[in-house]
């Protein structure tokens, strides 16, 4: 156990944990809603530093990442333990394994230099801390993308978006891309079905763009939850009041965990919001969880030239030239070296 980043200390032996926007209040022996940050005897642990329950090799597609190092592969590791109780989870097995195990942590026991010599054998290019929310493993996260950053990799979170401020200050020194799910533009689903509220997501956002962080979004499509033509509209109204340059991933719901009363998305829903996403004025709109219709290329916003062909995570064909568009030279948004 290590003692935990970005807490205080407040009267009778109880803390606060500023790590994520809950900032839960945590008396004496008590743990924080994420389940794995625990109050002992006034001092905030972390129960899963270097306790890793996944440990894989993934294409950066599959983040999602469509405009950061395309066709490489990311090391991919998590903890157990979530700040989000997602109705939807599809990673419930491990997000929610201490809360429905009477509070076991679990996990095979790394360090962060062994996770960084892992990932440069693997011939990854990046350390993705993901399938669960990065910021409940803030400090061995913190820890191995500095370490990482030091040796040439690169580091990516994939993340519901609800770390604090601080936290996201305090990642510029190794952070280079984050995936963010923006999963509805109303309070009402975030509260029923993640037990957490949407402005904090809306903030992390912003500010990771401001920090110069490569940012992506995605929206998963429920249908009955977030599907209306106004819904969408509003987080692509959104997305483009921050960057018009920031690729949204709109893609498709499989019923999964407690929320198996809803039909898979039609294609159909994520073609409309696609076109809604570009009618808004974004630069970038992919469909996913859906290969083969089209949605997962990449064009140019000026000519309209496909530069990237894709299939489900696999590139077929990269045309971009030193990051540009090779028909017409203009320069396409991401991280490409």
């Amino acid at each position: 156990m290590k003692e935990a980043y970005l807490y205080e200390k407040l009267d009778d032996m109880a803390v606060r944990c500023n790590l994520c926007s809950h900032r839960c209040k945590i008396k004496k022996g008590g743990r924080g809603i994420c389940q794995v940050r625990e109050n002992q005897n006034g001092t905030l642990k972390s129960l899963v530093y270097g306790k890793l329950v996944s440990q894989n090799v993934d294409p950066i597609e599959k983040k999602p990442l469509f405009h950061f190092l395309p066709g490489s592969r990311s090391y991919s590791i998590s903890t157990v333990g979530c700040n989000f109780r997602c109705l939807h989870c599809q990673n419930w097995q491990i997000s929610q394994y201490p809360r429905l195990n009477n509070g076991t942590v679990t996990g095979q026991n790394a360090t962060p230099n062994e996770v960084v010599q892992d990932a440069i054998l693997s011939g990854s290019r990046s350390i993705s801390y993901t399938y669960v929310e990065p910021t409940i493993f803030y400090e061995f996260a913190y820890d191995t993308g500095v370490r990482a950053r030091s040796k040439g990799l690169k580091n990516v979170f994939v993340s519901n978006g609800y770390m604090s401020p601080e936290a996201s200050r305090q990642c510029v020194p190794f952070l280079d891309a984050i995936n963010i799910d923006l999963k509805a533009f109303n309070d009402k689903f975030y509260k029923d079905v993640c037990k957490a509220k949407l402005q904090p997501v809306l903030d992390s956002i912003k500010l990771m763009h401001e920090l110069g962080i490569w940012v992506e979004v995605t929206t998963l499509i429920i249908p009955g939850w977030n599907d209306s033509q106004a819904e969408l509209r509003k987080i692509a109204r959104f997305i483009k009041a921050v960057s018009e340059s920031i690729p949204w991933h709109v893609t498709a719901f499989y019923p999964t965990y407690r929320m198996t009363d809803r039909p898979p998305t039609p294609v159909e829903t994520l073609r409309r919001a696609r076109e809604i996403g570009m009618e808004e004025g974004l630069r970038y709109v992919y469909e996913g969880n859906a290969p083969g219709h089209g949605g997962e290329n990449t064009y140019c916003p000026h000519c309209g030239e496909m530069v990237i062909a894709r299939y489900g995570f696999g590139i077929l064909e990269n045309k971009l030239k030193d990051g540009r568009c090779a028909k017409c030279g203009q320069a396409i948004d991401g991280v490409w070296n």
